[in-house]
């Protein structure tokens, strides 16, 4: 039996084609060396191009990367010094006689404020506030006609945030 003979008998969906059978002969256009050349500057100009929009991406990735380790290293710097300022916040908040003193811890606090601020760190407005579960941690509730709804009755402990980050929540009671 001849091959032809075999590719009759099979299914139409195993019949395999021969090169000279199939119609559809894809055949490229010859292009003339000038053509050649325009393509290949082409071709070299899109790699250019697109290893430039690379490196770009890369540098402003990497610029990025390096101001947000910043800021970590600042955020994790100044969580270190948070109890200082929640010690000096309740030695402010203790009568006493002596004046003297009253004055140098509220100096000490001031300066400490200051610090912060150069470095980009403020405190999370609270009191008074609608509470917001991104800045703020609710700890107590309660039941107070004279506040609106969700607000922040009382601050127990101050939240800071540098820029967008949260450094550390404020501890809060809000009015249901």
């Amino acid at each position: 039996m001849s091959k032809k003979d075999m590719d009759q008998n099979k299914p139409e969906s195993q019949q395999e084609e021969t090169p000279e059978e199939t119609a559809e002969t894809v055949q490229e256009p010859e292009q003339s060396p000038e053509e050649a050349l325009q393509a290949a500057i082409r071709e070299q100009e899109d790699k250019y191009l697109r290893l430039l929009a690379e490196y770009d991406n890369y540098r402003k990735r990497s610029q990025k990367e390096k101001e947000n380790a910043w800021t970590s290293a600042k955020a994790d710097t100044a969580k270190e010094f948070l109890p200082v300022y929640d010690n000096l916040e309740r030695a402010l908040k203790q009568e006493t006689a002596d004046e003297a003193y009253a004055k140098g811890v509220q100096m000490i606090m001031t300066q400490l404020k200051n610090v912060l601020e150069k470095l980009g760190i403020e405190e999370i407005p609270a009191q008074g506030e609608t509470f917001d579960p991104n800045v703020h941690n609710a700890v107590m509730h309660v039941d107070d006609e004279a506040l609106g709804e969700n607000v922040v009755a009382e601050v127990f402990q101050a939240g800071f945030k540098i820029g967008d980050k949260v450094i550390r929540h404020a501890m809060v009671k809000v009015a249901n």
